[in-house]
């Protein structure tokens, strides 16, 4: 990938929102939004940052929409980001620089062939990570496995945030979470309402600077809750039986 990342869709079928939760990511931001050159406009929530995070925003995509907000967690910040997006396809992604624009291409083609939930995935063919230390990789494999044991599914990766959704799915998921459970909320939801889902390969890189906000024990112990709860009281049963998450390499979706 070039300096000014991937070349722009001249003929998108969908309109595509990218929304990135920030809290004091300045130097990431400088990098990152270079490279938001395959989406039709950028929702930045910020939590108050003290680094001029916002200013960063502004100077280098004047086109992006800045919601500033108290740093209330991740949750509440991509419940903000959602509800002022207005394309037709939603990518959340975070601010660091671990995930990479040039695969928004993947997860948004899946959503163009009829998929209404593409969830990234570091262990589909083709996906990996740089970032994921021992204690992570195994909370998130025991995480998963329990997901999968409770919903009946086949996500081979439950704790990324990479994520492509129809706008028109968001109310369905009735969001609740505020801290980085909510990417275990969207899940789950989107199993027992009943959406289409998918998984696509995607290759997590490092935190490019500064320190991550996760919480390892703290945070899972939030995902563990939210995802038992949401087993006890889903927000709605499908009507019909809801098919494992196909898994797509991503080479094979662009």
């Amino acid at each position: 990938m070039n300096a000014t990342g991937p070349a722009r869709r001249t003929s998108p079928a969908l309109t595509v929102t990218a929304v990135v939760p920030v809290l004091n990511e300045a130097d990431n931001l400088r990098w990152l939004l270079p490279r938001l050159t395959g989406v039709d406009e950028i929702v930045v929530v910020d939590g108050q940052s003290s680094d001029g995070s916002a200013e960063v925003v502004a100077a280098l995509r004047p086109d992006a929409t800045i919601i500033s907000q108290p740093p209330r967690g991740k949750g509440a910040a991509l419940q903000a980001g959602f509800a002022a997006a207005t394309g037709e396809v939603i990518v959340m992604l975070d601010a660091d620089g671990s995930m990479d624009p040039a695969e928004i291409g993947s997860f948004v083609a899946l959503v163009e062939r009829g998929f209404d939930f593409v969830k990234g995935s570091r262990y589909a063919c083709g996906g990996g990570s740089r970032d994921l230390t021992l204690v992570r990789r195994t909370g998130n494999r025991w995480l998963t496995a329990l997901a999968n044991a409770l919903y009946r599914t086949h996500w081979s990766d439950l704790c990324y945030g990479y994520v492509a959704l129809r706008r028109s799915a968001v109310p369905r998921l009735a969001l609740r979470s505020t801290g980085f459970e909510i990417e275990t909320e969207m899940c789950v939801n989107a199993v027992t309402t009943g959406l289409r889902i998918a998984e696509v390969a995607s290759f997590e890189g490092d935190r490019l600077f500064g320190e991550s906000h996760l919480n390892t024990w703290r945070d899972g112990w939030r995902v563990l809750r939210t995802m038992v709860g949401a087993r006890v009281r889903p927000v709605r049963a499908a009507a019909e039986p809801v098919a494992a998450p196909e898994r797509v390499a991503a080479g094979l979706a662009a």
